[in-house]
């Protein structure tokens, strides 16, 4: 793709894209319902955090983009979230998989720090926006309100914070899924 890794042929690496892609998709699309501006609780993240260490960090980005758009698209039509949760989701975790894959050839307390880091930068790219997007009452989010009233509103957006309990997880996905994806090619 963009680097070295992995190496293996380009037919593998689509092959992983996209049944990773439709497997995040599906992930995202089974939730528990959340007030907004949370919306729901999604079970994909310790399958973009494994995927991002078996087979690196472009596929896996690629993965987690296509699959929590399309899944996040989904639970806009399905639930009526606001159309702006599809390119959310794909902002603030597809780069979650390059920040992981980049740790993926550490050592294993490194990698559980950049799996926690990377669900600390989920957080706030989702906070950071919100707040913005409630203040000024962009995409459907209500009427303009001052930046204190915005920050407030956005605030459980802090409850992103708990994916970092998919860490243990997407660790056992990872034992569990080596195997398989070194007889792929993937180192």
């Amino acid at each position: 793709m963009l680097s070295k890794e992995p190496a293996v042929g380009k037919s593998k690496v689509i092959g992983i894209v996209s049944v990773f892609s439709a497997l995040i998709a599906v992930s995202t699309i089974l939730v528990i319902p959340l007030p907004p501006p949370l919306g729901e609780f999604t079970w994909s993240p310790p399958i973009y955090m494994a995927l991002s260490v078996l087979a690196g960090p472009w596929p896996a980005f690629f993965a987690t983009a296509l699959g929590s758009f399309v899944g996040e698209s989904t639970n806009v039509a399905i639930r009526g979230f606001p159309p702006i949760y599809a390119l959310g989701i794909v902002w603030a975790r597809a780069p979650e998989a390059l920040f992981i894959g980049w740790a993926r050839k550490k050592d294993r307390t490194t990698l559980a720090v950049v799996m926690g880091l990377a669900t600390v930068y989920e957080t706030i790219a989702f906070l950071l926006p919100d707040w913005v997007f409630y203040t000024y009452g962009l995409f459907g989010y209500g009427s303009p309100a001052d930046v204190g009233t915005g920050f407030v509103t956005a605030l459980p957006d802090i409850l992103t914070i708990f994916d970092v309990v998919y860490v243990p997880v997407a660790f056992a996905i990872i034992k569990a899924a080596s195997p398989a994806f070194k007889r792929l090619g993937f180192h």
